[in-house]
């Protein structure tokens, strides 16, 4: 007959066992929910270039034989730019502040709007800068980050210390970008981009971490209902790392048309 030692081990076993499941059940909900999302965007990005331009001339030449239709005008030379420009960061705001008010189901429905928005917003890339640069610069943001979020997975190190030294950096590329907006300086620029890769390497391993450590305190504490909504705001927040490094990479080493 088993004594108690032995039935206690075997429980916590047990225990332990269907905790790593369920996380890894968590992340494999979370990276999935960012992957789709990075689909949503790159076909409505890919999309809204695409109707932007014509061979046909107009009054916006923007290349040799490359033109503005008249939806890429609306889009991208007209006051609408900027509703198109700061309509994703709406969408961040809308999300974070009323993600208690929702089911997770529309959680993710919100989440996966916001990517095709993002996609517009970011559509013009595909007129600033050649295929090929743009599918280089994508696979190396992806290599890093995989090798980022995963190293933040496993690390036994405690980098929570970090959240407000990056939090106070991404404030401080928001306010630079705004400035060069009206300043429109090349130096400024390059070094919002060199710098913003790196908070953004580091936030990748932080929420990985992060999004890992939150699940395992409220798996217990909290219903399946509020973890679903925990794995939604995950994604978004390793979304948002992902699509930053990456424009600020292409931003250093895209080629342009």
């Amino acid at each position: 007959m088993a004594d108690y030692g032995t039935v206690r081990q075997a429980g916590a076993g047990v225990r332990t066992a269907q905790i790593d499941e369920g996380l890894r059940a968590h992340m494999n909900k979370v990276y999935g929910t960012m992957s789709v999302g990075m689909l949503i965007t790159a076909l409505a990005a890919w999309a809204v270039a695409g109707l932007s331009v014509t061979t046909e001339p107009t009054a916006y030449q923007i290349g040799i034989d490359k033109y503005l239709t008249a939806f890429g005008a609306a889009i991208f030379a007209s006051p609408l730019k900027w509703v198109v420009i700061f309509a994703p960061l709406a969408f961040v705001f809308g999300l974070s502040a009323g993600i208690n008010r929702m089911s997770a189901a529309t959680a993710q429905l919100v989440f996966y709007a916001f990517s095709a928005v993002m996609g517009i917003s970011i559509s013009s890339i595909f007129l600033t800068f050649t295929a090929a640069s743009i599918a280089q610069v994508f696979l190396i943001t992806a290599i890093a980050f995989a090798a980022l979020s995963l190293w933040g997975y496993t690390t036994k190190k405690d980098i929570s210390a970090w959240g407000s030294f990056l939090i106070m950096g991404v404030i401080g590329l928001i306010l630079a970008m705004l400035v060069n907006i009206w300043l429109a300086s090349p130096g400024l620029s390059f070094a919002v981009s060199a710098i913003g890769v790196l908070i953004f390497a580091g936030l990748t391993a932080y929420d990985t971490q992060r999004i890992k450590s939150m699940y395992l305190q409220l798996r217990a504490a909290e219903g399946e209902e509020f973890v679903g909504k925990a794995a939604i705001m995950g994604a978004l927040s390793l979304y948002l790392n992902f699509i930053n490094m990456f424009m600020m990479l292409l931003q250093l080493f895209g080629n342009r048309n």
